[in-house]
């Protein structure tokens, strides 16, 4: 029973669509040529393939110190003819010889291979007799004085070609980390911090009141009605308001009376030398600066804060800035863990 007209149309027409499918796929399974052509940029692997090529001016030369097969070497040596558009090594009796524009090119491409693995290669270790670079270092007042004398001697020590150079930090703004206009900056985290900023801490600070000598609180025990009496001076950037002191003081029932505001610990500090006026300032952070004076804990409890180092990411794996964080570190650690790594 032979089949209808419409049933026979229909099953040529399947077997020629599979037909033609099976030699579209045999075409293109054989031939790179379509992708060749569209492939964008240049592969770079071919530098070092054509420096090889040029050195060795032999085929199988270039594939032994390549590792490779010497039909992939010629494989390589195609593609860089149609890259270049030139023969590149020609046969000379039983030999390969160069070009001219293979011989114009051997130096250069030697150069650029050169410079690509100096720049891929590791960073060397360094040298620190031979360092000579300069560092600037932003932070609040008293960090210097307190900080610099083992920081200068232990640089002095280390690297003689260093030199530090100290500015001051009058605000938290990130900028001056971002821009490279500071390579370490150290102060109290908060919120305002670049996100992409790399911090650790350095150590655990409290705040302490300073006196002068010969000041009534530097005798008799503080309690907080004494502390609170007495003339502050407010260190602050913001103007006057209140903080982790004065939240304290009024849950108990008090208010400091501050008669000056400054911005920054030193003039606090020298106020107070000089007058009868009361600083509270971070222990640790300023201790060079409260020499000679009546430093007392403070008579109810504050919560502690991390002093900490920050710099920006560029600077991670530069040699140089991680022994100068490491030296930081040590001079100013107090060997507990204070803080954490953010990235």
């Amino acid at each position: 029973m032979k089949e209808p007209g419409h049933c026979r149309r229909a099953t040529a027409m399947a077997e020629g669509a599979r037909i033609a499918m099976d030699t579209c796929t045999k075409r293109h399974a054989g031939s790179t040529s379509c992708y060749t052509s569209a492939m964008p940029g240049l592969d770079l692997n071919l530098l070092a393939t054509l420096d090889v090529l040029l050195s060795e001016g032999s085929v199988a030369g270039a594939a032994r110190r390549l590792q490779l097969s010497a039909s992939a070497m010629s494989r390589a040596l195609a593609r860089l003819r149609e890259v270049t558009g030139d023969p590149l090594l020609v046969r000379a009796g039983r030999g390969l010889v160069p070009t001219p524009r293979a011989l114009e090119l051997r130096e250069r491409v030697r150069r650029v291979v050169d410079d690509a693995e100096t720049v891929l290669r590791p960073a060397l270790k360094l040298d620190l007799s031979a360092l000579a670079r300069s560092f600037s270092v932003r932070s609040s007042e008293g960090f210097v004085e307190t900080f610099g004398p083992a920081l200068i001697a232990r640089t002095a020590r280390e690297a003689s070609g260093v030199r530090l150079c100290f500015i001051p930090k009058a605000d938290k703004d990130s900028t001056p980390l971002r821009d490279g206009s500071v390579d370490l900056e150290t102060g109290v985290i908060d919120a305002t911090m670049g996100p992409e900023i790399r911090t650790v801490g350095l150590f655990t600070d409290r705040h302490v009141g300073v006196v002068r000598r010969q000041h009534p609180l530097s005798r008799g025990a503080v309690t907080p009605a004494r502390y609170a009496a007495g003339p502050h001076v407010l260190v602050t950037r913001r103007g006057l308001g209140t903080g982790d002191i004065d939240q304290r003081l009024l849950e108990l029932g008090l208010e400091r009376d501050v008669r000056v505001a400054v911005g920054g610990f030193a003039t606090a500090i020298a106020l107070a030398r000089n007058t009868d006026l009361v600083a509270t300032v971070p222990e640790r952070h300023t201790r060079a600066l409260c020499e000679g004076m009546c430093v007392f804990a403070l008579p109810f409890e504050v919560p502690a804060f991390t002093v900490s180092m920050c710099w920006h990411p560029r600077m991670d794996a530069d040699p140089a800035h991680r022994w100068l964080r490491a030296l930081v570190r040590d001079v100013c650690g107090d060997g507990a863990a204070t803080g954490s790594t953010r990235a």
